[in-house]
């Protein structure tokens, strides 16, 4: 007999398949499904009783819910059970769907399911116009058989002209179906974006997956996850991302129409003012991994693939923690003989919130899984180990099969061969490196190319940028960076550390962080240890234990007073001498937010949002035409005329369309806003005029 366990609302529910979601969303009426997003708000109130892979909830007096979800995934529509009298095509099995968080793509948590490294992930109420692609989505055919409401599984491979030039009939009519479902969602906006145009999304991915496109599908479900924690407000909401989000995924369906299905080009990108294409087109085709004649990359790959490595010596190099809205744990870092960074990951998911950051810190202690190595992450970052049939991903993460042999071996210092060499790379050289791999899908980024190996000097705590907030500051070879943390949850020792480091101005140290993309160099630190020089007299430096190896893990430990010694150089005046220099001069930042905010607002507030803001419109024009930014100024027009051009009927009222001109003027704003961004980055970490840069 299993033991039944109540267990409080939100995390409590278990995770549900994304075609799950699309196919009993798709089962309802039309009078029911205006009743969802209502019906889902009030169920996620209602308590939540486990009973081993059942989860069960009291809907009222007589009507219960049971959701049975093994491993703590539903996999099917005969998983949720209403006894409800409308049932199976009840609201109350629809709500239960939109409420549970969306399922990882293979199901199965672990090493080929790792989230990505913890980062910082309000929307604003908006109306959308047009119509509910889900409202009539029930008897729409399927090209690739059988009904939307039918079992499939999903092929573990594209299909065998996966690396040819062009699309079938059934492959180009499901990209076409994927990306009306998203600029249906992009035109509603947050507010108007409910449970059906997320469900909508969910089947159109789905069928996406079905087609061998697995890159389109898993932003399109990345998606829907960041659009449910806008809607649900919940605190690692970052609008930031879902705006990266739609942007790939529009971006990825109008490559694939647009350049591998020229007939389609004229339905999803109607006729644009000339300097509206051109942006659109440099934006895209700039971006490496997003090449029009590179069909697999478009498609890219439903299962991480792993390749013989042979034997590998590895030296530890750091830890971090992993956090996210779904799971917790730590990823360990660490070098070969020849250079190349590979992780190991203890991942899991949490199911409270409140005891994710504590599952993250925990993780460090566990054992790493790695053949027979008889050693914890922490004691990894700092060891070594010698491994024989090592299998490696593309983005460097070691395979755990178990034809693999691992045993403990010795470490070496941050200052000796081969860790000594990720110094010797120019911080500019790093930067455009990290910046060119973020245009690279996560799973095929090259292990370590977003992060900045750095010997910096602390110049302590003062106003920098525009926003003129006080933070840690260090001198880079004759840069100003500012130091932040790598994540800002309190359960982790990012900001007690940098709170503690900041007292040391003087204090030179050798770093590893993530870059920050902003105009003025910025990083947020993951690691740090002694420089390869030791510490001039009177002059501040780490006095660690030898148990840390001369390193800090800044996510997972913590660092005491004891641990830095102060000199002469952190007296009271040096923090008023480096304010003074900090605050000089920076040249005028580039008035970018201008059409980076206009692009958010599309996403909050939806097109008919958009097209009400035609004086902050005319305002941020000329702001960026007077920083000769003229293209952002078009495009901003643009993007402005295209959200407020809706047609009407004879009586004045607006009738939905397809929404391709507003998506279209959307996404070159978004690609263009992007590749600047990234362009005033490179052009801060060089020294240059940020303005200049992007111009």
């Amino acid at each position: 007999m299993t033991e039944q366990q109540s267990v409080p609302s939100g995390g409590a529910w278990p995770a549900v398949r994304p075609e799950v979601v699309a196919e009993v969303v798709a089962g309802l009426s039309a009078r029911l499904q205006k009743r969802l997003d209502g019906a889902a708000a009030k169920l996620a109130e209602r308590p939540v009783r486990r009973d081993g892979d059942e989860w069960r909830i009291e809907v009222d007096e007589e009507t219960s819910l049971v959701l049975h979800a093994p491993g703590g995934v539903v996999r099917g529509q005969a998983d949720v059970r209403c006894g409800c009298l409308l049932a199976p095509a009840c609201v109350h099995r629809a709500a239960a769907v939109t409420v549970c968080r969306i399922a990882d793509a293979d199901n199965e948590p672990g090493p080929d399911t790792e989230p990505e490294p913890a980062s910082e992930s309000g929307p604003e109420p908006g109306s959308g116009s047009g119509s509910e692609p889900g409202s009539g989505s029930g008897t729409e055919p399927d090209p690739v058989g059988g009904t939307p409401g039918g079992p499939r599984t999903a092929p573990d491979a594209a299909p065998d002209d996966a690396s040819g030039g062009s699309l079938t009939a059934a492959e180009q009519a499901a990209v076409h179906h994927l990306h009306r479902a998203a600029a249906a969602v992009l035109a509603a906006g947050v507010g108007g974006a409910g449970a059906v145009l997320q469900a909508e999304l969910l089947r159109a991915a789905h069928r996406a997956r079905l087609n061998g496109f697995h890159r389109p599908a898993a932003a399109a479900v990345a998606v829907v996850s960041r659009l449910r924690a806008a809607r649900s407000g919940e605190p690692d909401h970052r609008l930031a991302l879902l705006v990266a989000g739609l942007r790939e995924l529009l971006d990825l369906t109008t490559a694939l129409t647009t350049t591998l299905a020229p007939a389609l080009t004229t339905t999803l990108s109607p006729t644009l003012p000339p300097t509206v294409a051109t942006a659109l087109t440099r934006a895209r085709t700039a971006a490496p991994g997003t090449g029009h004649r590179d069909l697999a990359a478009l498609r890219g790959t439903a299962r991480q693939v792993y390749g013989e490595a042979g034997g590998l010596r590895l030296y530890g190099l750091f830890a971090e923690p992993v956090l996210t809205a779904t799971h917790a744990g730590v990823l360990t870092w660490a070098v070969d003989a020849t250079g190349v960074l590979s992780t190991v990951a203890e991942v899991m998911p949490h199911a409270d919130p409140t005891t994710a950051a504590p599952q993250a810190v925990g993780a460090g202690n566990r054992a790493v899984r790695l053949g027979d190595a008889l050693l914890s992450h922490r004691e990894f970052s700092r060891a070594g180990l010698a491994v024989q049939g090592a299998t490696r991903s593309a983005n460097g993460r070691l395979g755990a099969g178990s034809s693999v042999r691992a045993v403990r071996a010795g470490g070496v210092a941050w200052t000796a061969d081969p860790v000594a060499g990720l110094w010797t790379e120019p911080p500019a050289v790093q930067v455009e490196r990290a910046l060119a791999a973020a245009a690279l899908p996560y799973e095929g980024r090259p292990a370590g190319s977003d992060l900045l190996f750095l010997d910096v000097t602390l110049l302590g705590a003062a106003p920098h940028g525009s926003g003129g907030v006080p933070e840690l500051l260090a001198d880079c070879g004759g840069l100003v960076v500012a130091l932040r943390a790598a994540h800002d949850h309190p359960g982790l020792a990012f900001r007690g550390n940098l709170a503690l480091l900041a007292t040391a101005p003087g204090l030179r140290l050798r770093v590893i962080g993530r870059l920050e993309r902003a105009e003025h160099p910025e990083l947020r630190l993951l690691a740090v240890g002694t420089p390869p020089a030791g510490p001039e007299p009177g002059e501040p430096a780490l006095a660690l234990p030898a148990d840390r190896a001369a390193r800090v893990n800044l996510g997972l430990e913590r660092l005491q007073t004891a641990d830095l010694t102060l000199g002469a150089a952190s007296s009271t005046s040096a923090p008023v001498e480096v304010q003074s220099s900090a605050a000089g001069p920076v040249g005028p930042a580039a008035p970018v937010h201008l059409l980076v905010r206009r692009v958010e607002q599309a996403v909050t507030g939806g097109r008919q949002g958009l097209a009400l803001g035609a004086g902050a419109a005319d305002t941020g024009r000329s702001a960026l035409r007077a920083a000769g930014l003229a293209t952002g100024a078009a495009l901003l027009d643009a993007l402005r005329a295209a959200a407020a051009d809706q047609p009407r009927d004879v009586f004045g009222r607006v009738v939905a369309d397809d929404h391709a001109a507003f998506t279209s003027a959307w996404l070159a704003a978004a690609c263009y806003s992007e590749e600047l961004a990234s362009a005033l980055c490179a052009g801060g970490w060089q020294g240059q005029d940020p303005v200049k840069a992007g111009s």
